[in-house]
């Protein structure tokens, strides 16, 4: 099992109803298990939809809890400049189960200098609004990664509000595992 087919099977396995991603190539392997996982046909899913940007994602994956349900956003951690005053406005402040899974970048391997500047700060940041944050590496294993997801899903339903798991899945080439 891929780092990233165990993204996708923990989210499965938490009961999420609907997947939010914004399109990415680093986030691509997460997005094809996911859609592979529910039995997608040429690549798409009814329960896996791109989204273009991630106050969007935030919305529209945060107001299924509204339907009672759980949703999940998939994108990378720098996203979370676009997407921290929806999250503190909308599930944070209304307390609404969201997973949030985001693909750290900047670090082993990243070949993108600029990326450091927003990448490196954001788990501090996002623990600085109150939001719950689960980091995980390759020095865990993929199952690993599974159940970490599935129970950040199910804490994010326990606790009424959003959670964040942050996965490096980068090999030292810049290659996603």
């Amino acid at each position: 099992m891929t780092y990233a087919e165990a993204v996708a099977d923990g989210i499965w396995a938490a009961d999420v109803a609907r997947v939010g991603y914004i399109p990415s190539v680093t986030v691509a392997p997460v997005i094809n298990a996911l859609v592979a996982a529910d039995g997608g046909v040429d690549g798409v899913s009814p329960r896996v939809t791109p989204l273009s940007r991630e106050e969007e994602a935030v919305g529209v994956l945060g107001a299924v809890a509204l339907t009672g349900a759980l949703g999940a956003v998939v994108m990378q951690d720098n996203g979370f400049g676009n997407a921290l005053t929806a999250l503190t406005t909308f599930p944070l402040a209304y307390h609404l189960p969201l997973l949030i899974f985001a693909n750290t970048r900047g670090g082993l391997g990243e070949y993108n200098s600029m990326i450091h500047s927003i990448s490196q700060p954001m788990p501090a940041i996002l623990r600085a609004t109150g939001l719950p944050v689960i980091e995980l590496d390759r020095r865990s294993s993929a199952g690993d990664w599974r159940e970490t997801v599935r129970e950040a899903g199910v804490h994010a339903v326990m606790t009424y509000r959003p959670v964040v798991v942050l996965g490096s899945f980068w090999n030292t080439d810049g290659k996603v595992a």
